[in-house]
């Protein structure tokens, strides 16, 4: 009889040692708004998160000048949007461990006073006894695939917004170098109107202008200097659209030099069978969505194997009014008579449909994303060789200008009116260079894979490492 209360007691302890002790984590608004003030790309940390994935020192640091690839760097540490996705990750692989967990065995202790006393003891009837379930048909194997499948999808999807972060970080950049580039053209100009506006005034008192000339310099003027200080407007836009990708204040790019000196090569596009097939295979979306569709695949298998039932192994020890019984055989077992769990299955079956519709539709809006791309990525290229030959052009008119001009031929004000032209036709120039760009962009997108080599490998590695804040 003591031997059932020290069974107990031995069991008892055992599942309250192997337990885990809650920590609680509150979260401070007010400290989170602090923390986020305090980044910078000068941090230590960022130093060392740099160092630990580019695989060699950087120094001095911070760099003097940062380019693209550095500030992805900045943004891969610091965006919520890729802890967030890294803290999904987690989750999903925490989820094969609970998927892989055999079931605990329930413990029971029931207890009867009889009355009248049947036996020689004591008038009860007690003792502990165990539910063992076994799970049978490889239901654990197929929660494993599934949650497996599920944690890859999760992974996948942490490339995804990886991607989402470079693609920002790039459309921020070149908002910037467009809007410095476009402050330097219309800066010219404006210089160039403000002349022209003082010479015909000039001009208007000697009697040579008449009064809706002068009216038409002096408005060119002001066109030109509110087309620069919408350009300043745009520049400081863009610099808190960049602060923004990378996740810190506009303060911490205050410092800050930008190399902005790859925004203005034009990489040639790839084939259109290349740029598909890099697309089908390397899209980290799709590759997720299969990874989804495989999930689906597992949850029918288990839901298919749940028609068996699993078995109960009930073996326990009682004490029966003095006699004591130890008992061996099924606490249980699940008999499939009136359910052959047969809408667990057609839902699973709707639910592997519906994830193989969503992958197909997927597919195909990848598939006209990229052919749009292309299309536009090669317009623009035609629209920016048209541009090149009329900047041509219109230096030329400049150049002969300048050299009438100097014989004496041409006025001042002919030639500083043939300057803010050609200022003109450089910021067309400009607007080609951009669209050449964003439709690079756009194409980079549709392929998640850039124009310009890169080492995948070290990418994938740099997410996965990443530290959550």
């Amino acid at each position: 009889m003591r031997r059932a209360p020290l069974l107990i007691t031995l069991i008892a302890f055992t599942g309250v040692a192997g337990c885990t002790t809650y920590h609680p984590q509150p979260i401070a608004p007010a400290q989170l708004a602090q923390q986020f003030e305090q980044r910078s790309l000068a941090s230590g940390e960022l130093h060392a998160y740099v160092v630990r994935e580019t695989g060699h020192d950087v120094t001095p640091w911070p760099p003097a000048v940062w380019n693209r690839e550095m500030l992805t760097l900045a943004a891969f540490y610091y965006c919520p949007a890729l802890d967030l996705a890294r803290a999904q990750w987690v989750t999903a692989k925490a989820g094969i461990d609970v998927a892989d967990s055999i079931p605990n065995p329930v413990l029971q202790l029931p207890f009867q006073y009889n009355t009248p006393d049947p036996g020689p003891g004591a008038p009860f009837t007690w003792g502990p006894s165990l539910d063992i379930p076994i799970e049978t048909a490889h239901k654990r194997g197929y929660r494993v695939d599934q949650a497996t499948h599920l944690s890859e999808a999760a992974r996948l999807n942490l490339l995804d917004a990886a991607w989402t972060v470079r693609a920002q970080v790039r459309a921020a950049m070149l908002a910037v170098y467009a809007a410095r580039e476009r402050m330097a053209f219309l800066s010219a100009r404006a210089e160039a109107r403000r002349q022209i506006a003082v010479m015909s005034r000039h001009r208007l008192a000697v009697g040579q202008y008449s009064r809706p000339d002068v009216d038409a310099a002096v408005l060119a003027d002001t066109q030109a200097q509110s087309d620069l200080a919408a350009a300043r407007s745009a520049e400081q836009d863009a610099r808190a659209q960049l602060a923004a990708a990378i996740g810190v204040p506009v303060t911490a790019l205050d410092s800050v030099t930008l190399d902005l000196s790859a925004l203005g090569t034009v990489p040639p596009a790839p084939p259109g069978a290349d740029a598909q097939r890099t697309a089908i295979f390397h899209r980290a979306d799709l590759l997720a969505s299969l990874a989804d569709y495989a999930a689906a695949e597992s949850a029918l298998q288990l839901e298919v194997a749940k028609q068996y039932p699993d078995i109960h192994l009930g073996p326990g020890y009682a004490y029966d009014a003095g006699t004591n019984k130890i008992g061996f055989g099924l606490a249980g077992i699940t008999l499939p008579i009136f359910d052959q769990n047969q809408g667990g299955i057609k839902e699973a079956e709707a639910k592997r449909k519906e994830a193989a519709i969503r992958t197909s539709a997927l597919q195909d809006r990848i598939l006209g994303d990229l052919a749009h791309a292309l299309a536009r990525y090669q317009a623009s290229l035609e629209a920016l060789q048209l541009s090149d030959a009329h900047l041509a052009s219109a230096r030329r008119q400049l150049d002969s200008q300048a050299a009438a001009f100097a014989s004496g031929n041409t006025d001042r004000l002919t030639f500083t009116q043939a300057n803010a032209d050609y200022q003109t036709s450089e910021t067309a120039r400009l607007d080609a260079e951009v669209a050449v760009q964003q439709a690079a962009g756009a194409l980079e997108d549709a392929m998640q894979q850039p124009l310009a080599p890169v080492d995948h490998e070290a990418v994938s590695h740099t997410l996965s490492e990443g530290t959550i804040r």
